[in-house]
């Protein structure tokens, strides 16, 4: 947990308040969320989806 705490400092964030650096942490976390949702459901579902590229 130190060593987060010293990113985080060290950072952009760091002359942030605390409220700001939560906003942002749990912004963060909830991309990386559905980003690792949608990889799951890709793989779970790839082989049916019928993907077509084109105009």
């Amino acid at each position: 947990m130190d060593v987060v705490k010293e990113i985080i400092q060290n950072s952009a964030l760091g002359p942030l308040s605390n409220g700001l650096k939560g906003l942002v942490l749990s912004l963060f976390a909830s991309i990386v969320g559905a980003l690792l949702t949608m990889l799951v459901v890709l793989l779970k579902y790839g082989p049916q989806m019928s993907i077509q590229y084109g105009y």
